[in-house]
């Protein structure tokens, strides 16, 4: 058959088409296989195409922050200053300890040998009911102080014995937190004769102190500067135990318990004994500070102990007192202070004791 030659084109066309198709299924079935595993079609298509993909969803969880808020820094802790053992002494003893009463701190038995002897002494803050730290006449102290005050006491002589009277002027002297020097100078009077008392000196350890308690050891030590027939002129050492609480509104109790050992001097003359002391009181203010001239008004009752443990006379020997006693802040760390004492037992040493004081707390 002859073929005409306007055909030709078109049988070549056809016969380009038969032999390209085969290889255009194939590559459309190797593309339909590798699809899922290459990451190039997937690039491509999401570079190419306005469907959303994975890449563009929201992500199902909050991203990392790259750069995170700074956190505040905690604030550190306040340096302690350090004191030589002259700056300690001079703030304990001419410093504004009533100033900053944030300064003070409490501390315990188990500190005794490693805490507040290297710091100046501070006022400590009223107790865990309120009531102040105050000292009271014919009652143990317990609490450090740094005040003066000037006693005089009248007892009236039991049966034919004379009346007598004594003045002393105390200090309480804090050197540190731990430690302070109580004095204790005096005139005392029996029948005509007057002259000087014994001097004590009194150093004091403050065992511990919380806002509620304080608790010191006193060793006082009595030197023979007075006349023995005042009962006087006797040397002697007397560690006493004190305790101070004040756990519940405006009561406060206090009290403690000692021994007095005469060693030296005119023991005899004097009548001076070896003794166990023991006292115990309690009262309760009434008034505020700023209550003046009846601010921090507190009643009490105090209760004194004297036991006879040597062989210098009878051993049933006990003495007992008891009485009120008041102490009231007059104005401008004035105060006034005054005891009634009264012997209970036999033999007595006075039918019962008058005290009065005035003191000055700076």
């Amino acid at each position: 058959m002859k073929i005409k030659p306007q055909a030709l084109p078109l049988v070549g066309l056809s016969i380009a088409a038969m032999v390209a198709m085969p290889a255009t299924v194939n590559a459309a079935s190797s593309s339909a296989k590798t699809k899922p595993h290459s990451s190039h079609s997937s690039s491509a298509k999401s570079s190419n195409s306005t469907t959303p993909t994975q890449s563009t969803a929201q992500p199902a969880y909050a991203p990392v922050r790259t750069n995170p808020a700074p956190v505040a820094a905690a604030p550190a802790a306040p340096v302690e200053r350090s004191y030589t053992i002259g700056e300690v002494i001079s703030e304990s003893v001419t410093g504004d300890v009533y100033a900053d009463p944030s300064r003070w701190e409490a501390l315990t038995f188990r500190q005794l040998f490693t805490k507040g002897w290297d710091k100046p002494w501070v006022s400590p803050p009223t107790g865990g009911g309120g009531a102040p730290r105050m000292g009271w006449l014919n009652a143990y102290d317990g609490v450090f102080y740094r005040l003066s005050l000037g006693i005089f006491s009248w007892a009236h002589g039991p049966g034919s014995y004379s009346d007598s009277y004594a003045g002393t002027l105390t200090s309480y002297t804090p050197l540190s937190e731990r430690f302070q020097i109580r004095t204790d100078i005096g005139l005392a009077s029996n029948r005509d004769q007057t002259n000087f008392a014994d001097f004590i000196i009194t150093p004091r350890i403050l065992l511990s102190e919380s806002k509620e308690q304080t608790q010191s050891l006193d060793i006082a030590f009595r030197t023979p500067t007075g006349n023995s027939s005042n009962g006087q002129g006797y040397a002697s050492i007397n560690p006493t135990y004190n305790f101070w609480t004040n756990y519940w509104k405006g009561l406060v109790v206090r009290g403690g318990a000692g021994f007095t050992i005469p060693y030296a001097g005119e023991i005899a003359r004097a009548g001076a004994r070896s003794t166990f002391n023991a006292n115990l009181a309690a009262g309760w203010y009434f008034t505020d500070h700023d209550a003046a001239p009846f601010g921090d008004l507190v009643i009490y009752v105090a209760n004194n102990l004297t036991q006879a443990i040597d062989n210098r006379g009878p051993n049933s020997t006990t003495t007992f007192t008891m009485g009120p006693g008041f102490r009231d802040h007059l104005g401008g760390n004035w105060y006034l202070l005054g005891a009634v004492d009264i012997a209970v037992t036999n033999p007595k040493p006075y039918d019962y004791q008058v005290t009065g004081a005035i003191m000055k707390v700076y």
